[in-house]
């Protein structure tokens, strides 16, 4: 089984078809084709037979109806090891077809687009593609079914070196990605379809992900638990050193990516990670500095933690890393002597980012017991420059400056959160807890500890203030400013408390709870 002697050639994407079809005919296979396809290999001189003159039906319907016929399912599905099917298959002249390459209508693409019409979107539900799909996938024992360009030079090279045929394992990993396709496109109609109604639904009524297994993982959470990843993080980041990441390398590299997405187009920034959270942050004019200012934030966290930069990694910066252990590090480009020196230490994963590519994400998902929760991933960033100051001291323009990185920094730590900041680094960062004064008293004991003075800080946090305690607490440690959503029933207290103690307050009128 497995020899071709019949292709049916039916695509949207016409990349890599002609290659294709004229490898398929100096092999001596009969070629079906259908409409456009047909047409374009036929300008390249490809001998091509008519799908209609093969079914003795012709295309009707606009071409809604042309492959949905016996002849072609038949010759599809038709198992080649049982006389009965062939007996069938003779007595009705239906002949096998033992190859099918076909990809479908782009719906994806169709409904993407801003202006798309749902009649638009209708015309481009494939019917005959998905049938012929499903028909070969099913009988691939004996049918050879390719729905990438990708795979045709692999199926080329078997039949080349074979007399014409494809291998067994070919064949059944061809149709596992057929049935793959095939249900990501069915659920992607559905999900479109299931978002109409009164009015369009930002959520609609099912999800279908749809995500290939990327790789398998050495293990989960912890050592005790399998698991897996999936989905299309390596578009995001690509691997350039070190072992294989881990579950939690993962987490972490994911908070890395989302913090630093806010600093993109900023001054060169450096931010330390840790459990997925903060624990230092800097600017500077060049990584390395911006990499000290985040370090001095927290020296104790760092090590076995995750480091990212929204600049090129340089060899400097590569030289004083290494002087602690770290398990990732994340930058848009490294400096080829950066990558030679950091290439030394085989467990070190050095990970190149794509940030253009995190654009594209606009949906956060959470499993949870028995489904999944969906929602708006948090895009949000204010300008406390145009935001509302509620105390009689308005902030400095430094202390302004100090608000927008404090902001960008606290909507990335655990909630209950809150940052003490100047304008180009943390100095003090508390987050998961349980009450909003408890993190204002843990970054001020953290530094404290460590040695940092916290006098002319500015306070962010990613939530309002229910007390006064929170700032009282902050003003003793040394905040001058704050920055917060309020919203609160007793913001008038807290403002109160605030232009007693000589803060400045701006609220932005927007929460950034991070659980």
């Amino acid at each position: 089984m497995g020899k071709v002697t019949r292709a049916l050639l039916s695509v949207s994407d016409k990349s890599g078809l002609v290659d294709l079809a004229r490898g398929l005919h100096d092999l001596g296979v009969e070629i079906l084709s259908t409409g456009g396809t047909a047409r374009a290999l036929t300008d390249a001189g490809i001998p091509v037979r008519a799908v209609g003159d093969f079914t003795g039906s012709p295309e009707i319907l606009d071409g809604r109806v042309k492959t949905l016929h016996p002849k072609i399912h038949g010759g599809l599905l038709g198992r080649r090891d049982l006389e009965e099917h062939r007996r069938q298959m003779a007595d009705n002249d239906i002949s096998p077809i033992d190859m099918v390459v076909v990809n479908l209508y782009p719906f994806e693409a169709t409904v993407a687009k801003p202006d798309c019409t749902l009649e638009e979107a209708i015309e481009n539900i494939d019917i005959g593609g998905p049938s012929m799909l499903r028909s070969a996938a099913k009988n691939h024992r004996d049918v050879t079914v390719v729905v990438d360009p990708a795979d045709y030079a692999i199926v080329l090279e078997e039949m080349r070196s074979s007399g014409g045929e494809t291998r067994a394992a070919t064949r059944e990993r061809l149709a596992r990605k057929v049935f793959a396709t095939t249900a990501r496109y069915d659920g992607a109609i559905a999900d479109y379809l299931g978002s109409l109604g009164e009015g369009e639904q930002e959520f609609g009524s099912t999800l279908h992900l749809g995500l290939d297994k990327a790789q398998d993982l050495r293990y989960g959470e912890n050592p005790h638990q399998r698991a897996a990843l999936y989905g299309k993080f390596f578009d995001v980041v690509a691997q350039l050193h070190g072992k294989e990441l881990s579950y939690n390398n993962i987490v972490d590299t994911n908070a890395a990516l989302w913090l630093m997405r806010e600093f993109i187009d900023d001054e060169p920034t450096v931010a330390i990670l840790k459990h997925n959270t903060p624990c230092g942050v800097g600017s500077a004019g060049d990584v390395a500095e911006a990499y000290r200012r985040a370090y001095a934030t927290d020296p104790e966290s760092p090590f076995g933690g995750i480091l990212i930069a929204n600049r090129e990694w340089t060899l400097e910066l590569a030289q004083i890393v290494d002087e602690i252990f770290t398990e990732v590090l994340i930058a848009p480009s490294f400096a080829p002597d950066a990558l030679e020196f950091l290439r030394q230490k085989k467990n070190r994963r050095l990970m190149r980012w794509n940030p253009e590519a995190m654009a594209r994400v606009q949906r956060d998902y959470r499993g949870i017991v028995g489904g999944l929760l969906a929602a708006d991933a948090d895009l949000a960033m204010e300008d406390p420059a145009v935001m509302k100051v509620v105390t009689k001291r308005a902030p400095t323009a430094d202390e302004v400056a100090a608000m927008r990185f404090g902001m960008k920094v606290v909507k990335h730590v655990k909630s209950n959160a809150i940052a003490f900041v100047r304008r180009d680094r943390t100095i003090a960062v508390g987050g998961g807890a349980t009450s909003r004064v408890d993190p204002v008293h843990a970054a001020r004991a953290k530094a404290s500890r460590v040695g940092i003075s916290l006098a002319d800080s500015v306070l962010a946090s990613d939530a309002f203030f229910p007390f006064p305690d929170g700032v009282e607490v902050a003003a003793a440690a040394g905040a001058v400013a704050i920055v917060q959503p309020g919203g609160s029933v007793r913001d008038d207290e807290v403002i109160a408390a605030a232009d007693r103690l000589g803060l400045a307050m701006v609220l932005t009128g927007v929460r950034h709870f991070r659980h």
